[in-house]
This record gives structure tokens, sequence and C-alpha cells, in this order.
């Protein structure tokens, strides 16, 4: 799996980082960066989770 997000949508406003901090962090310079594009299986229930709560619906998970 590979969380891809689209960063022109991509508003930075961390519900992705609240769902799972282990993959999306956005830092002091207020951008959102993905700290793994290629998580573990384990964390698809708290990626699907973010991809749902994301106003701006910027994430996907690739298969």
């Amino acid at each position: 799996m590979r969380v891809a997000v689209d960063f022109d949508l991509c508003e930075s406003n961390a519900v992705c980082m609240g769902v799972a901090p282990e993959v999306f962090e956005v830092r002091d310079d207020d951008f959102l960066y993905i700290l793994d594009e290629n998580p573990g299986e384990e964390l698809r229930p708290k990626l699907e989770e973010a991809v749902q709560a994301c106003p701006r619906a910027a994430i996907t998970l690739v298969d």
C-alpha cells in the first residue's frame, strides 16, 4: 500500500496527523509531510480513517 496526497488540495489542517501520526506530520512551516509513503498493513485501519476524515479529500491509498 502506498499513501498519496494531492498537495494542490491539501490545506495542511493536520486532521490526518491526528488520526495517523506515524504517517503524517504538519511541521512548523505549516506543510504536511508524509513520514512513511509505504506503511505496513497494520496501519490500514488508521489510514482509511484519515482518508475519510480529510476535509479536502486529498489523501488516497494505492494498493
